[in-house]
């Protein structure tokens, strides 16, 4: 008896099936996005004055436009190569990673401590005060983002502390209105309806009875706002309202680089692979962590 033969799948079919399977397993064992933060972002972060080889804002000019090591005319002395004034890139993504994470970590203490203290207080009493905040909320979330840190920047004079306080006034509206939602439900449960009969004033029902419930939801949320974070300083970098030179950040470097992008190609791909690989791998965690934290979600 001949058995039919099986027919082969096409290989755009089979290559779509690894990457769902990739993306399945990164999703349930978050190892990839994770490593790949600690490489780009962490590490270099907190070991920068150990792991850089070169001063970052050290200019030499008979080393400029050296390529990567793998290129012809590359040197190991300066791994990634050199820009247009001979600094060494690799030193600089390293620093760049210490100004990346230090913003992102400082304006979202500050936008998040600010927000999510709007949104408790906005949830539980409501009324008029519900109102004002959630107004002021819509009217920040319906502004472009890029154009009202310009506006902001052009007021104060551009640096790290400047770039700090814009992306946190941007940002708290994200985590009010959050907030603000879950907390919504929660004042309607019955252990804050019995500790209000109990006498307990309106400040320790929101800090000891509502704000650990809303714990989980404000570090995904903290989590997944450090890839906009990110690209929001490194956009203003780019454009010259973010971090100032000689200071090396990562939007800075893509930007001085645009103008060599058909001949020295490394001045702007290489910053510009590490903000990707960056927002790339926190969303990630952050999926994956909404996942894990939700009771709901980890049913499925």
């Amino acid at each position: 008896m001949a058995f039919p033969r099986a027919i082969p799948r096409p290989a755009a079919r089979l290559r779509n099936e690894r990457i769902a399977r990739w993306w399945s397993f990164t999703r349930r064992y978050p190892v990839i996005p994770v490593s790949i933060l600690m490489i780009v972002l962490v590490i270099p972060a907190i070991f920068a004055d150990l792991i850089a080889p070169h001063d970052p804002i050290q200019t030499d000019i008979r080393t400029r436009l050296l390529p990567p090591f793998w290129v012809d005319g590359g040197t190991f002395d300066h791994l990634l190569g050199t820009d247009r004034l001979g600094r060494d890139i690799f030193s600089r993504m390293i620093f760049g990673a210490r100004i990346s994470a230090g913003v992102s970590l400082a304006a979202l203490a500050i936008g998040g401590t600010l927000g999510t203290t709007l949104g408790l207080v906005a949830g539980y009493f409501g009324g008029w005060v519900d109102h004002l905040v959630m107004r002021v909320v819509d009217m920040m979330l319906s502004m472009p983002l890029i154009l009202l840190a310009l506006v902001m920047v052009v007021l104060f004079e551009p640096g790290i502390t400047t770039t700090i306080l814009v992306v946190a006034l941007l940002l708290w509206a994200r985590y009010a209105r959050q907030i603000r939602a879950e907390v919504l439900t929660i004042k309607e449960t019955d252990y804050v309806a019995r500790a209000r009969v109990a006498g307990a004033s309106n400040l320790r029902i929101i800090f000891r009875h509502i704000f650990p419930n809303v714990v989980n939801t404000l570090i995904v949320l903290a989590t997944l706002q450090v890839g906009t974070v990110i690209l929001l300083e490194a956009s203003l970098s780019f454009l010259g309202a973010g971090i100032p030179p000689p200071d090396p950040a990562w939007g800075l470097m893509v930007a001085e680089g645009r103008d060599f992008i058909a001949t020295s190609w490394w001045l702007s791909m290489i910053p510009g692979a590490g903000i990707l690989l960056t927002v790339m791998s926190m969303n990630i965690f952050g999926d994956w962590l909404r996942d894990h934290l939700d009771p709901k979600l980890r049913q499925l």
